[in-house]
């Protein structure tokens, strides 16, 4: 193997779950590919669109050329814009079509991975033209390939795969973001912290304390008498961290202590990616 050991989990993760969304969707007959996801605006067929997508970028492919509609109602900014591109161009594709042109861009990027040899800080062109590093590249399409595995798991009934190491790289991903979601999106007060305990397949308890300056900083040692705390599941962790789902809609799956309005405004702030 040439790939840089700080590479070789992202390309774990990315591999366990696509292998994982290729034996979900190679059975579905024609109409499962058109059932609703988590994911808003987005059908099975979509999200192995996008998948597809991604790793055809991920292979320096071309991006199609392709007038998109104007009554895509969940397309608003232009971030969207380009990832409903490799979406919609494949919308009136066959299962058979979907299911074959996703192995060969496994098959591609297999081979791309076992060929790569650059170093983990090499720079290369992310969405929208993002200067990435290598490493932030593989970690963020590892993190997105898992997110999207479960919403066609949630689509098509058949849980699974919540401890997988794509589901580890995610963990990484949600807790890199969670110092910005409570000292800046929920504006939570300076010389305070924030308690998460979360249980389940992945489990974890995390502070956020907030400095003086109005810092946050995630740190793994539990807070003496919090501002908030808040105690949820891993699945619900992730759903509401991805947008799939509002606080109101599990508000069964969640525990918050202390200040209630800091932890409402956290939650209706949780969401870092859609």
């Amino acid at each position: 193997m040439s790939l840089h050991p700080t590479l070789q989990p992202y390309a774990d993760a990315w591999t366990h779950s696509i292998e994982a969304i290729s034996e979900l969707v190679l059975p579905l007959v024609e109409a499962d590919w058109n059932r609703r996801t988590p994911c808003p605006g987005w059908s099975v067929r979509d999200i192995v669109s996008h998948v597809i997508g991604l790793d055809c970028e991920m292979l320096g492919d071309p991006r199609p050329i392709h007038s998109l509609p104007r009554d895509l109602f969940h397309v608003t900014n232009e971030q969207q814009r380009y990832m409903e591109m490799q979406v919609d161009v494949r919308r009136h594709h066959t299962a058979p079509e979907m299911t074959s042109e996703l192995e060969y861009t496994v098959i591609r990027r297999n081979r791309q991975l076992r060929n790569e040899s650059r170093d983990p800080g090499t720079k290369v062109r992310g969405p929208l033209g993002a200067d990435l590093t290598l490493e932030e590249s593989m970690r963020g399409h590892a993190f997105n390939v898992w997110v999207h595995e479960q919403d066609l798991r949630a689509a098509l009934g058949a849980p699974g795969n919540l401890d997988s190491p794509g589901a580890h790289v995610a963990r990484d991903v949600l807790l890199a973001a969670l110092p910005s979601v409570v000292a800046e999106r929920a504006d939570a007060p300076r010389s305070s912290a924030v308690v998460f305990d979360v249980h389940g397949p992945i489990e974890f308890l995390r502070t956020i304390r907030v400095d003086i300056q109005g810092r946050g900083t995630l740190e793994t040692v539990p807070a003496l008498g919090p501002a908030a705390s808040l105690t949820l599941d891993w699945e619900t962790y992730v759903r509401l961290a991805c947008g799939r789902v509002t606080p109101e809609s599990v508000a069964d799956r969640l525990k918050t202590e202390g200040d209630q309005e800091l932890a409402a405004a956290i939650l209706r702030n949780f969401p870092v990616t859609q």
